[in-house]
């Protein structure tokens, strides 16, 4: 692509922007009231956009924290009906997935209470963000629950010696194994940036920081920028694990590369632009991800791959195309190339033609190596978090937070 090409970026150009609102709406309208469980929290969703599961589904912390968060965007945009699933998910989290016997949040509840009690720290800093952007509306539970978690997140999880978090615990915190993930703590590193925006405590970025150090500059470094998954107890690489496939899949996950690319910005800015290794990484994440992980042939980002750079799985999930899309932003606005301009055309082209289900709403959530719809990993369509966020990010400023940033537009 030539400088001529890229001088008005699709991201400035008023018909884009409009585009991408128009897919916001609708996102927003296929979950909104659909997904809304009147006897608490919210059901995952068929690719019709019926409630898998109705009679007793269970309810994961992460999906009820999505929603608060996502939602909390939706009433910063002046979407009518927000506040109320706001409410909803910030009620079920703080009266449901709450302990009060011994504190933190269990990993799922039902109708009957908890489902799978652990505690884990990708549910913990989904409570983070979504008490984080509840704050930026003023709700009520807000405060209480930021400082809930913060405390837990600090007296539980950190371990101030390795400057990340423990990954999982049982109710009563006895520890379970010594395994180390990155995605909980690339996880937290969002939500506590968000945190800090909501309160200006200096100690949420500092952590913030310390994570990334850890993960980025450091492991993901030492492995030409591609970032492991699976740690021991003493976060040494653990290249042999092979967990959960949704969850913890074996080898390297492209997406989470994508992922890291737009919150080491984020995390640059915020921080001052003081950390002068942040933007080299960045770009390095990026273009190691759209040159390894990327099918060259039919097009998608393949799932996973194994440590010779091979696809593992060669499903295409919706949310590493998602997250290309905001990795692209960052750097077309903090590092500005031609590059980076053409990889945000390639992938909406890829998500517009393939990933948006045109007929019955939303994204379809996976897809074959050949592109077709397919349900191996998700049954349905359970999640609004990244295909919304690749919708809106490109349409503001890459100052800190989607949130954050929609509140000072």
């Amino acid at each position: 692509m030539t400088d001529a090409a890229v001088s008005t970026p699709w991201r400035e150009r008023p018909y884009h922007r409009q585009w991408l609102l128009g897919q916001a709406d609708r996102l927003f309208d296929f979950f909104q009231n659909r997904s809304v469980n009147s006897r608490g929290g919210f059901f995952d969703l068929d690719v019709a956009g019926r409630p898998l599961n109705p009679d007793n589904p269970v309810r994961g912390i992460h999906s009820t924290a999505r929603m608060v968060h996502c939602f909390a965007i939706g009433s910063l945009l002046g979407r009518p009906g927000s506040d109320a699933i706001v409410d909803h998910g910030m009620q079920f989290l703080w009266n449901r997935h709450r302990d009060p016997a011994h504190g933190g949040y269990y990993w799922t509840v039902d109708d009957n209470g908890p489902r799978d009690a652990t505690k884990q720290g990708y549910g913990h800093a989904f409570v983070l963000l979504a008490a984080s952007s509840a704050s930026l509306l003023g709700h009520p539970l807000a405060g209480p629950m930021l400082a809930d978690v913060t405390e837990v997140l600090e007296a539980r999880f950190w371990e101030e010696r390795h400057g990340a978090i423990a990954e999982e615990f049982r109710a009563d915190w006895s520890p379970i194994g010594p395994y180390h993930g990155q995605n909980s703590n690339m996880h937290l590193t969002e939500a506590l940036m968000a945190a800090f925006e909501a309160t200006g405590t200096r100690a949420y970025l500092d952590k913030a920081e310390r994570i990334a150090d850890l993960l980025i500059r450091r492991r993901a470094g030492e492995n030409g920028w591609r970032v492991a998954e699976h740690f021991d107890g003493d976060w040494q690489l653990d290249k042999a694990y092979a967990g959960d496939r949704m969850f913890r899949p074996p080898g390297t996950t492209p997406g989470h590369w994508l992922e890291w690319s737009r919150l080491i910005l984020q995390l640059w800015v915020l921080g001052g632009r003081r950390h002068a290794w942040m933007p080299e990484a960045a770009r390095g994440l990026f273009e190691r991800a759209v040159t390894i992980g990327w099918d060259a042939d039919r097009g998608g980002f393949f799932y996973n791959l194994d440590w010779d750079d091979r696809p593992d799985m060669r499903t295409k999930l919706w949310w590493p195309a998602a997250e290309g899309v905001g990795a692209a932003t960052f750097l077309c606005q903090l590092q500005p190339s031609a590059f980076h301009e053409q990889w945000y055309r390639n992938i909406w082209d890829v998500i517009a033609r393939h990933f948006l289900d045109e007929a019955q709403g939303g994204w379809h959530e996976e897809l074959t190596e050949d592109m077709v719809p397919a349900h191996t990993l998700f049954a349905g369509k359970g999640d609004i978090y990244h295909a919304l966020q690749a919708c809106l990010i490109p349409l503001y400023p890459a100052t800190g937070s989607l949130a954050r940033a929609m509140l000072g537009a």
